[in-house]
């Protein structure tokens, strides 16, 4: 027997059809970011590390803690620490290395005490006995360029793994180069600032390659192996300092958490937004921020 329909169901039935694979592929779809290409690396990366428009202000967040590792003692637990950077992309090109784009940035990091969650202002060393001023991390800028050819003279190629509908990234910074506060016979009798960064960049796929989405959304880890930091005045003791920290990209700075936001507006305003798209000033680190701030003596600075 003939099997018939009631007029809405036949209608439903009609819209499925109109709908079918077949009736869909006819209908012209938004092209993929192909990873594959080094285009398609391009943009992926510059997705993660900022947006594709340019001049658009992009945020991460992260949280951790800090410890220390002494040879012959347990590792302490020195601090909890809250880190921002706020950041945005502009396109630049050139005639050799072709067309890429210019990522500045300023961030912060803010020392907390475990124990209450409020921001350090002066630390008892527990090494020295000293009461000692806390600097906390403010570099401004950091910026970076990224071209379509690397330094090897080779097209540039995505650096992630895939895996379902999830990528990650695994980016690790060695860190070896005459320490900012040394003198010029570092060769020779040492002085040098070693570091490690230590970098995850996660994320899903179809929101990484969907090119109407200028930014994508990030997950990040970050760690870092580091000396001493200057203002612990540590006088060249053995041992090391270590961050372990995980965050996010926010969708708008004001996402950042009380202790940071507060921090920012009363004593670092600029870092409510990203620097200029042109920004030309050489990057700043820990160390040469306390140069800047330190006299040798222990005097601040200008």
């Amino acid at each position: 027997m003939r099997k018939t329909f009631p007029p809405v169901l036949a209608a439903v039935a009609a819209c499925l059809l109109a709908a079918s694979p077949a009736a869909l592929a006819t209908k012209p779809q938004p092209p993929v970011i192909d990873l594959a290409t080094t285009e398609g690396a391009m943009m992926a990366a510059r997705k993660v590390q900022c947006s594709l428009n340019d001049g658009e202000a992009v945020t991460y967040y992260w949280h951790g803690r800090m410890y220390s590792r002494v040879p012959g003692e347990r590792d302490r637990l020195l601090f909890n620490v809250e880190g921002m950077n706020v950041r945005r992309c502009s396109t630049v090109t050139d005639p050799a290395k072709g067309t890429g784009y210019k990522l500045v940035s300023r961030e912060i990091l803010l020392y907390l005490d475990p124990a209450t969650g409020e921001v350090v202002r002066t630390w008892s060393n527990p090494w020295t006995g000293e009461e000692v001023e806390v600097m906390h991390i403010a570099n401004d800028p950091v910026n970076s360029t990224s071209w379509p050819v690397g330094r090897d003279g080779k097209p540039v190629t995505w650096s992630g793994s895939t895996e379902g509908n999830r990528w990650w990234q695994t980016i690790t910074v060695p860190l070896f180069y005459t320490n900012p506060l040394a003198g010029e016979y570092q060769k020779y009798v040492g002085g040098f600032y070693h570091a490690t960064e230590m970098f995850n960049f996660m994320g899903d796929v179809d929101d990484l390659l969907d090119p109407t989405k200028p930014s994508a959304n990030v997950r990040v880890g970050w760690v870092r192996l580091a000396d001493w930091l200057p203002w612990m005045q540590m006088s060249g003791r053995a041992g090391e300092v270590y961050y372990h920290t995980a965050g996010v990209k926010l969708a708008s700075w004001d996402e950042l958490p009380d202790v940071l936001r507060k921090e920012i507006e009363a004593n670092y305003p600029e870092y409510r937004d990203a620097p200029p798209a042109d920004d030309p000033r050489p990057n700043e680190t820990s160390w040469s921020y306390f140069k800047k701030k330190v006299q040798p003596q222990g005097g601040a600075a200008h």
